[in-house]
């Protein structure tokens, strides 16, 4: 196995969503995923674009943005072995935010069709995911919150 596919297999080991997927799932994931990478600055999709992907942050950090009335707002920084993307594919609903490298980053791209064969094949992605939206849910509400 090539060190750019057990980085990637790695990688996604330690997401929380993919915990308890069979390391054979994993890898077949990690090799029919593609590689991206992007310069700083570069945007890896925009806020009410089709969701058709998700991204695993294999090295650098990207920056989540939404558009409000009163203009770009930052969400969160995500790094390493993070993921963006996966609530808008997973809902199917157009992206929610804009994410935007911050310096070179590489990811690991799942399509649409492969992270939904994988949730039906091991319902408790699709458990992972929405336990991750609601933690961002109840971080959002409570930073609003304090910031009223």
């Amino acid at each position: 196995m090539g060190a750019s596919l057990t980085t990637e297999i790695e990688a996604l080991r330690r997401l929380s969503i993919f915990s308890g997927i069979e390391l054979s799932k994993l890898k077949i994931l990690a090799f029919t995923s593609e590689r991206a990478s992007f310069t700083g600055g570069a945007i890896l999709f925009r806020q009410d674009e089709v969701s058709d992907a998700a991204y695993v942050i294999l090295d650098g950090t990207v920056e989540v943005q939404v558009e409000t009335p009163n203009g770009q707002r930052h969400v969160a920084l995500v790094g390493d072995n993070g993921i963006v993307g996966e609530i808008g594919i997973l809902c199917d609903v157009p992206r929610t935010a804009t994410v935007q490298a911050v310096g070179p980053v590489t990811t690991l791209r799942i399509s649409k069709d492969q992270f939904f064969r994988l949730v039906g094949e091991f319902p408790q992605i699709a458990v992972a995911v929405m336990r991750e939206l609601a933690l961002r849910l109840e971080k959002t509400t409570r930073d609003l919150t304090l910031k009223s």
